[in-house]
């Protein structure tokens, strides 16, 4: 591949490492050989074993640039906080230490920043199909794929994995994006912020494979399946508080007229409400229903409100850097 003339570019190699003391010497320098002028950074993420001082060894003994920052907070989305606040550079590249995702990728995620044709670029792990036959998991794969619908329905957009641990993000990107998840569902509060906020993603093809023999995923099926349910719930409350609020005030509707109709019927046929407790119930339900309603409504206009402050900030920082 031929190299882009440009200016200089600081890029920052990100590994966020929770015990990866089998793999975190191989990915600091595989990194290490594809991109040589690249700044190293492991985020120790309150490793019991070897990470930390394998890390410091490696990037030592190889003169790499960067360094090890430990973050005690259990979670990736806590590492990738103490990343971006500690971090200055213009490009960030994000991977995970297990060498499941190729180094030799990164030129290709990257090349879209350098030529300003993305602010976000994630390694698409399903397009090539070596995820599928690497991950045996079924119930995670169909929570990603759930996920992934919903996204792509709600946003009207054609992404192929949100959930990718390896990918590229610009300064601008970086700087206006608040991190508020705090483990593996940062891979994708990353993709709903692009998305609601306009900002450009492109998605490269990636091979995928598996992580080395001793080394284990921390990835946990049923309780990383939770937080799935918890990802769809949080995304349409935030992102689309209409939709999310129009599903409730249905469910209560139908709730309260489920409830409802035994209580008309015994009017329509005795003149008298017999039932109390069940027509008082209807009718909190129905009430209920108008109240979420209207809470769509209006935190559906803050959030466009929002989108429009957000997009003026953008606009107000791009003229001043002219």
């Amino acid at each position: 591949m031929k190299n882009i003339k440009t200016k200089p570019l600081n890029i920052a190699v990100i590994l966020p490492a929770f015990n990866e003391e089998i793999t975190i010497k191989k990915s600091i320098l595989d990194f290490y050989t594809t991109l040589p002028r690249a700044s190293i950074y492991v985020i120790n993420n309150n490793s019991s074993d070897q990470t930390e001082f394998i890390a410091n060894k490696t990037l030592t003994k190889n003169k790499i640039h960067g360094g090890v920052l430990n973050e005690p907070k259990q979670g990736k989305g806590n590492a990738l906080k103490k990343a971006f606040c500690e971090i200055d550079a213009d490009i960030y590249l994000i991977a995970d230490a297990d060498c499941t995702y190729p180094a030799f990728h990164a030129f290709e995620l990257i090349e879209p920043l350098i030529k300003g044709q993305a602010d976000m670029v994630v390694g698409d792990r399903h397009s090539l199909g070596q995820y599928k036959k690497q991950n045996k998991r079924m119930f995670h794969n169909f929570g990603n794929k759930l996920v992934l619908f919903i996204i792509n329905l709600l946003f009207r957009s054609n992404l192929h994995d949100v959930m990718s641990g390896f990918r590229a993000l610009s300064r601008d990107f970086v700087q206006n994006y608040p991190v508020i998840v705090e483990g593996f569902e940062i891979e994708t509060d990353l993709a709903l912020f692009a998305l609601d906020k306009g900002f450009r993603i492109q998605e490269i093809p990636i091979v995928y494979k598996e992580r080395p023999l001793g080394s284990f995923s921390k990835l946990s099926t049923f309780g990383d399946g939770a937080k799935v349910v918890f990802t769809i719930f949080q995304m349409l409350r935030i992102y689309k508080p209409f939709f999310f609020f129009a599903i409730l005030s249905g469910f209560f509707f139908l709730s309260g007229l489920l409830f409802g109709l035994p209580v008309i019927n015994e009017y329509m046929i005795s003149k008298f409400i017999y039932h109390v407790p069940l027509a008082i119930l209807s009718a909190a339900l129905m009430i209920l229903s108008f109240i979420a309603i209207g809470l769509g409504v209006m935190l559906d206009a803050v959030a466009h409100q929002n989108k429009i402050n957000f997009q003026f900030r953008m606009l107000d920082k791009a003229l001043k850097n002219r």
